[in-house]
Formats: structure tokens, sequence, C-alpha cells
């Protein structure tokens, strides 16, 4: 049960859940880019995104992976515990795309030697810029220490998530991801892998399969999403175990 309203967003809200220390994340049908300016309903996206979130956090814990996931609790809500947040999103990119490929001059899909790691200041006023690691500590958002267990913490995330798409014949192009602090203030993901936060390619045939067909009218958005769920299915049950 929500007993308030605490951030309201286009793909998620989340809910105060019974109790000071949860938080109920809720998954919309609305589907956005550009920063809202398109917007559209993808019927089912919600239960969808709900149920590769579960299945993909619950696969992460069964890592070691320390998140502030708890469990699914409804067709498109997961419960959460309740965590600060650390002020910056990491962006991992195994293959360089979309608007970093043309900022870089090269084609998508070009394949660097080294996995990509960058910064991005959570400030949406400032429109999420990209920073370096001497600007997040000038913000007082983390220190060098911290940015060192949270690049560790993607590094691993990146390993795990890469060989688990991969046995489904996706490839992990890119995600974001986010870290809070817990009660005692460790550093934890607080984030999940989603069609909406990164970028799914069929291996064999290249096709994408994330919210990029949204945003290049690329059509078939729902089906797309469909294939990634259909996909985990095949190796998780509807408990978030491997079968």
């Amino acid at each position: 049960m929500e007993d308030g309203l605490i951030y309201d967003g286009d793909s998620f809200k989340v809910f105060q859940a019974s109790g000071q220390d949860c938080v109920t994340v809720e998954y919309t049908d609305v589907i956005t880019a550009f920063n809202g300016i398109k917007r559209a309903e993808i019927s089912g996206k919600g239960k969808i995104n709900a149920s590769i979130a579960s299945m993909v956090a619950g696969y992460l814990g069964r890592k070691g992976i320390r998140s502030h996931f708890i469990k699914k609790t409804g067709d498109n809500t997961i419960l959460c515990r309740k965590v600060s947040m650390i002020g910056l999103e990491v962006i991992v990119r195994n293959v360089i795309a979309g608007t970093m490929a043309r900022k870089l001059g090269v084609q998508e899909g070009f394949r660097p030697a080294n996995t990509i790691f960058d910064l991005c200041y959570k400030n949406e006023d400032l429109g999420d810029p990209l920073i370096n690691d001497h600007y997040a500590v000038a913000l007082g958002l983390v220190t060098y220490g911290e940015l060192g267990e949270i690049y560790g913490y993607a590094s691993e995330i990146n390993g795990f998530l890469s060989d688990l798409m991969r046995s489904i014949g996706i490839e992990l192009v890119d995600f974001k991801l986010e870290f809070g602090r817990d009660s005692d203030g460790s550093i934890i993901l607080v984030d999940e892998l989603t069609p909406d936060n990164a970028r799914f390619w069929d291996i064999e045939s290249k096709e994408k399969l994330d919210r990029d067909r949204f945003r290049r009218d690329m059509g078939k958005v729902g089906e797309a999403y469909r294939t990634i769920y259909r996909r985990l299915c095949s190796i998780f049950g509807e408990n978030g175990q491997e079968s």
C-alpha cells in the first residue's frame, strides 16, 4: 500500500510504501524521447518493464550485487529499500551508438577495445550534463574513493549483464546505472535494467530491441520490449530463478 507520491516520472513513479524504509516503484506505459518532447503510450510496457527489472535485479542479487531491490509486488510494481541517492548517472558503453557516435564522428556500432564509463550530473534543470570525476568530487557528490567503488561495481555489473544478455542472443550495447547510500552509508545499486535505459541489439540480425525504436520512428516498439521479456523468460521462471 502506498502512502504518498515521492517521484512523478514519465516511465516510472515512486511512492512511499507502508513502513518508513521502503518505496514502491510503479512502471508506466508512457515512453518519451528527447527530454520529453516526444511522448506516447505503449500498451503493456509497464508490466513488461517491471518483469524485466525484477528478473535482472534478482539475477544480480544472486551474483552478489547489493541493490535497493526487494521483490516484485504487482503486475507493474516492485518494492525497494529507501536509500539516499547519489546525484550521478553512470553510462556504461560497450559499443558506441546513438548521440555519442555522432559526437565522436564514428560509425554507430564501433567497438572500442575498452569499456567506457561516462558520468552525468543528475540535474534536470541543467539537462543532466556530462561531467568528469573531478567535477563530481568538487560538487560534493562523492569522494574519489567512492568513485572507485562505483566504477568497480559498474564493471562487475557490466560483466554479469553482458553474459546474461549474450546467453539469450542479445548484445548489451550500453546502459545507465545509478547508485545510492544505504542506512549504514554503503554504496549500492539503485537502478534496474529495462529497454527504457539500455540499448539491446540482436546479435545475429543487429535489430534494435529498445527505446531507440521509438526515438527513430522504427515502429514495433512494444514488440521489441516483448522480445527482451520473452527471451529472459526462457531462462527465468516467474519467481526470477534460472530454470
